[in-house]
């Protein structure tokens, strides 16, 4: 088996990317999280996502205590290279810490669009 190789991407002075995370059979966004190389890694290496906790300031598998796991189908990333899309199947409840299926279930009022 090859080695993963991880494309040259394009992090924050933080060493951070932004990921959109997306149920794969439905193309519902389900959350935005913060990934650095490593949490990117440790998705693609156990087929989880993991992420970095910016206020926490470590690691964490989505689902690990609530049981909403994210098992990825696929990652792509944008033509800048400074986006990650994640494609999941969403096991559990929802995404959202709330216990909302999404983390977008709020609508700015007004806007006539």
């Amino acid at each position: 088996m090859r080695p993963l190789e991880i494309p040259e991407l394009k992090y924050d002075e933080k060493g951070l990317i932004p990921a959109i995370v997306q149920e794969a059979d439905t193309g519902e966004v389900l959350m935005m999280a913060w990934m650095n190389e490593n949490s990117l890694r440790m998705t693609l290496e156990s087929g989880f996502t993991h992420f970095w906790s910016r206020s926490r300031r470590k690691y964490w598998k989505k689902g690990e205590t609530s049981g909403c796991t994210q098992e990825v189908k696929a990652v792509f990333y944008d033509c800048d290279k400074d986006t990650l899309l994640v494609k999941v199947k969403q096991a559990g409840g929802g995404a959202c810490h709330t216990g909302e299926r999404t983390c977008f279930f709020t609508r700015i009022e007004g806007f006539k669009g």
